[in-house]
């Protein structure tokens, strides 16, 4: 594993995921997005519009949407986020909503409580194919990853770096290399957007974890023209446009 190749840190804060459906709920039959400004992964972006989000104890206000609208609403925060609220969230990977709680998202012209959704990201770099062959990973593995450049010494002030384990390899020919932690683990590490990064070896949780495969919406359209169905497990990832249009189609079993 080549271990100066260098990623970018890109800090996630707080935000909505959310489905076409209770978006018009929350805003108003037929609403559509309004973009803000692209983030880091093509055809993601900041929306304009945000929205509270209320749990057993406490809210979150204002709370930014990134779209596009998916098949399924999920709120991604960060511990903090998770003790403000008075939920027990646990630490997922994106599209990994079986158990986790919910919460009620509230819209200028309406609300919707969620029976799940709210999970803590899991931390992850996103990778495209040449991109993985180039760090001598693959989707699924699991490695530890350090900032790039060692802290200054200063003979009043004693290091606090930290290096981050078990962070999950995600490879997909549409992904742009990013390596995305929440704002708490970004504080504690004092780092900030676009620190440099490298992974310094595999996880020892490597072994226990199984690789993902992934599903684009190509390969469900190759589905559907041969007439075949497409075998999901635990282990199966897919895009979201992957996941409505099998689901549109009865593809998956």
């Amino acid at each position: 594993m080549q271990t100066r190749l260098t990623i970018p840190l890109g800090i996630s804060n707080r935000h909505i995921h959310i489905s076409q459906r209770d978006l018009e709920v929350l805003f108003g039959p037929g609403y559509r997005l309004t973009v803000l400004r692209p983030i880091s992964q093509k055809g993601q972006y900041a929306a304009e519009e945000t929205l509270d989000v209320e749990g057993p104890k406490g809210v979150l206000k204002n709370v930014r949407i990134v779209g596009p609208t998916r098949s399924e609403t999920q709120i991604e925060i960060s511990p903090r986020d998770a003790h403000v609220l008075g939920v027990t969230a646990p630490v997922r990977g994106s599209g990994d909503l079986a158990g986790t709680p919910g919460a009620t998202l509230i819209g200028p012209m309406g609300r919707v409580t969620l029976a799940k959704g709210l999970i803590i990201p899991q931390r992850h770099i996103h990778m495209s194919p040449a991109d993985a062959r180039r760090f001598g990973v693959y989707d699924g593995a699991r490695v530890i990853v350090a900032p790039a450049n060692p802290d200054h010494v200063n003979p009043a002030n004693e290091s606090r770096r930290i290096i981050f384990d078990n962070v999950l390899i995600r490879v997909h020919e549409s992904f742009v290399l990013d390596f995305h932690i929440d704002t708490d683990e970004a504080n504690a590490a004092g780092l900030k957007n676009g620190d440099p990064m490298v992974i310094v070896g595999f996880s020892e949780l490597n072994r226990q974890v199984p690789s993902r495969r992934w599903i684009t919406e190509n390969d469900v359209r190759r589905a559907i023209l041969e007439k075949r169905k497409i075998k999901v497990d635990a282990h199966t990832r897919m895009t979201p446009a992957a996941r409505d249009l099998g689901k549109a189609h009865d593809v998956f079993i």
